[in-house]
């Protein structure tokens, strides 16, 4: 259809108005269609991907359920025949990421320190990050192996370096031993400066 209009010479001015809105709309059209085709696939992609691996959940995670509990501690006292006490209260934190400790040396020693500890899945290593009520700050790493749990870091003493370790070792349901250890030969033997006793509380 043509309608009449003014400003042509003659008088009459062509509008080709059904033909413009026709191509007006088909490129409406187009582009929501071009968009559908490009969301669609987003869309059934994300409905049928995998749940991303919860780290958390590895079996790793369970090495350290052995340590998990309330504990009653004994070790050697600073004198012949005497018996230092303490306890330790170890939980699960952080949906069950994160082993939490909590040291008390009771009446025997003036030392109070927490823990937290994680099984860190890239590098396949348990990772120990210690602190205490006397300034003290210590960082492990390590491994649970042959039925002993062993966290171990470098440190400098009077100017060398040595190695010192955290041995879970003689693990039962309600018992075990810990000991805190030196090397000052790269490992090759090691001293035990201080051995504790677990006893689980009844």
């Amino acid at each position: 259809m043509y309608q009449k209009g003014l400003g042509a010479a003659n008088g009459l001015t062509f509008v080709r108005a059904p033909r413009l809105m026709l191509g007006r709309l088909m490129i409406r059209m187009l582009t929501v269609f071009s968009l559908a085709v490009v969301a669609l696939p987003l869309l059934s992609a994300q409905q049928t991907s995998t749940p991303p691996r919860n780290p958390c959940a590895v079996a790793q995670q369970k090495q350290f359920d052995f340590w998990v509990g309330e504990w009653e501690l004994t070790w050697p006292g600073e004198k012949p025949g005497e018996t230092g006490h303490g306890t330790n209260s170890i939980k699960r934190i952080m949906d069950g990421c994160v082993v939490q400790e909590n040291f008390s040396g009771g009446d025997s020693i003036h030392l109070r320190g927490t823990s937290v500890s994680t099984f860190e899945a890239n590098s396949g290593l348990w990772k120990q990050t210690w602190v205490d009520n006397e300034g003290g700050y210590l960082d492990f790493s390590g491994e649970f192996k042959d039925g002993q749990m062993i966290l171990q870091r470098e440190a400098v003493r009077n100017g060398a370096k040595i190695l010192q370790r955290m041995v879970w070792k003689n693990i039962s349901a309600n018992e075990l031993d810990w000991s805190w250890e030196a090397s000052r030969d790269g490992g090759k033997t090691w001293q035990v400066n201080w051995p504790i006793h677990y006893k689980r509380k009844s």
